[in-house]
């Protein structure tokens, strides 16, 4: 999704949860500041070469999930790519499936992205407000390929084609950079990880608006969004009739 198509949905989800403009600047900066020259050009070909006319699929972190059954897909004579959103790398490894690349704000297990970063997947690295010190303590040792992300308007090395939680954003990613089509494969809008624990309702209110920018994607994107179950189960997305209106 183009920035300014995308700027609208972004203002609604800063005015409700509160976020400060100027520190998602400031993080911006750091992680341009960070990003090691190499990382620096291109970001977007650079994704698309792994990503385009690719099946791709898009490893969330649900309850329970587990990794994705690769073999289990449709035979279509594509290739297919691997996209982990953040603490889904972990998942991925285990199984002996290296992400082509991974959507990550840095607050899941880190360690396993630079793992994986070290085989040979491009991280992504997203810039936000709160996390000004995982880029200063984490981007430094990725060893391998790096791009970034942030917020607001493309600038320099850092892009911006809409989403908001890791997972959403790596499906915007992959739409917005021409796969064939992109399988959604541990994502659940209704439960967190550990239900006890602090924070539950913000993280609730967030994925309902993974759900609501699922539903929008689903509806603005010429490329096939999938929703594949555990059970083996391949549907269409349907994601509710959560609004992902500006109004």
């Amino acid at each position: 999704m183009e920035y300014r198509a995308w700027a609208p949905y972004y203002e609604r989800l800063r005015s409700e949860f509160g976020f400060p403009f100027d520190r998602e600047e400031v993080s911006a900066a750091v992680l341009e500041s960070l990003l090691p020259e190499r990382a620096r050009a291109a970001p977007l070909p650079r994704i698309a070469h792994l990503l385009r006319d690719r099946d791709a699929v898009v490893v969330g972190l649900a309850p329970s999930a587990g990794p994705p059954p690769i073999w289990r897909l449709p035979a279509t004579g594509r290739p297919t790519a691997l996209l982990a959103a953040d603490g889904a790398t972990r998942t991925c490894l285990a199984a002996g499936l290296v992400p082509s690349v991974i959507v990550t704000d840095l607050d899941g297990p880190v360690a396993s992205e630079v793992a994986a970063n070290r085989r040979g997947s491009l991280v992504l690295v997203h810039a936000h407000g709160d996390n000004r010190p995982a880029l200063e303590e984490w981007v430094p040792q990725f060893p391998g390929e790096l791009a970034g992300s942030w917020a607001g308007p493309p600038r320099g090395p850092l892009l911006n084609v809409g989403g908001f939680t890791d997972g959403d954003r790596a499906a915007f990613l992959a739409a917005h950079v021409g796969a064939a089509q992109i399988y959604l494969w541990g994502f659940d809008f209704d439960r967190v990880a550990d239900p006890a624990g602090p924070g539950r309702e913000r993280k609730l209110a967030k994925l309902l608006w993974a759900r609501r920018l699922l539903d929008l994607l689903a509806a603005t994107t010429p490329v096939p969004l999938l929703r594949w179950h555990p059970d083996g189960s391949i549907e269409p997305y349907a994601g509710g009739s959560a609004d992902a209106s500006t109004r």
